[in-house]
C-alpha cells in the first residue's frame, strides 16, 4: 500500500506559506506538489473547513493562512486532511475461523489503538511552527547550499516569478 502524501504535503504548503508565498493559487500550490489543482482544492478545502486557511477567487485571489502556524498543530492538519490511516499494517479485513489468527488480529488491533492514541496525542503537541524550526535550523546550517537553492527554485515555481 503506497504511503498517503497528504498531511506531508500539506504542512509542505504551509510552511511555504508562512515563509515564503503569503497567497498562491491551487495551480501553484499543485506545481509545487506535484499533484492536481483538483486535489490542491480538496485538501486546501479541509484545511479551511478547520479556520487555518481561507481562499479567494478571481484575479488576485488564491489561498492564504489564516492562523499563525503556532496555533495549528501537526493533529489539526491530520485531521484537516481526513484522518488517513496512520499505520499499513494490521488484521485482514475479513474475520478469520483460524483461532491463532483471530488472537493475531485481536492483539494486533490493541496495539495499533494504544499506538494511535499516543501518536495522536504527539501530534496534538507539536505545532507547525515547530516543524518550520527545524527548517529554518536546517536551512541556516546549508550556507547557499542545495537546500537554500532549492528553496529559491520551489518560491519561483510557486509564485511564477524568477529570482536573481
Amino acid at each position: 500500500m503506497p504511503r498517503d502524501l497528504r498531511m506531508s504535503r500539506m504542512l509542505h504548503v504551509l510552511i511555504h506559506m508562512d515563509r515564503h508565498v503569503p497567497r498562491a493559487t491551487s495551480d501553484e500550490i499543485s506545481r509545487m506538489i506535484s499533484t492536481n489543482p483538483v486535489v490542491v482544492r480538496r485538501m486546501m478545502g479541509g484545511l479551511r473547513d478547520r479556520g487555518i486557511v481561507s481562499s479567494e477567487k478571481g484575479h488576485g485571489g488564491g489561498w492564504q493562512l489564516t492562523r499563525p502556524l503556532a496555533e495549528v498543530t501537526l493533529r489539526d492538519v491530520y485531521e484537516a486532511v481526513g484522518a488517513p490511516p496512520l499505520f499499513n499494517i494490521g488484521p485482514g479485513a475479513e474475520p478469520s475461523g483460524c483461532l491463532v489468527e483471530r488472537a493475531v488480529d485481536a492483539r494486533l488491533d490493541a496495539s495499533l489503538r494504544e499506538a494511535e492514541v499516543r501518536l495522536l496525542d504527539q501530534f496534538s503537541q507539536v505545532s507547525v511552527k515547530d516543524v518550520a524550526k527545524d527548517f529554518e535550523r536546517d536551512a541556516a546550517g546549508r550556507h547557499g547550499s542545495e537546500c537554500s537553492q532549492g528553496i529559491a527554485s520551489h518560491v519561483w515555481t510557486i509564485s511564477g516569478h524568477r529570482s536573481a
